[in-house]
């Protein structure tokens, strides 16, 4: 169950990061500062770090909030922030 869940994570959180306005501004900051391996410390501990928020945060919801409610929540979210993208106010 922790292998299947790690994997899931990793490939859900991979997928998504592809491409995205985080890896872009990665590439031109390593063409700009042409110091790789600063850009991807940088970049990693970053990422770990939202990261561990992301989890510290989703625990104490778990907690206090039922499942149902937090995925309710999330889909109004994704949805209100897709009209905003759509709309050009986000």
């Amino acid at each position: 169950m922790f292998w299947e869940t790690v994997l899931s994570t990793f490939g859900l959180v991979f997928l998504a990061e592809l491409g995205d306005k985080t890896q872009l501004a990665t590439m031109l900051l390593v063409a700009e500062r042409r110091s790789p391996w600063g850009v991807f410390l940088g970049a990693a501990s970053a990422l770990a770090l939202s990261s561990l928020l992301g989890v510290a945060a989703g625990s104490v919801l778990a907690r206090l909030i039922p499942q149902q409610y937090v995925q309710t929540g999330a889909g109004f979210a994704f949805i209100l922030i897709g009209l905003l993208l759509l709309s050009g106010r986000f």
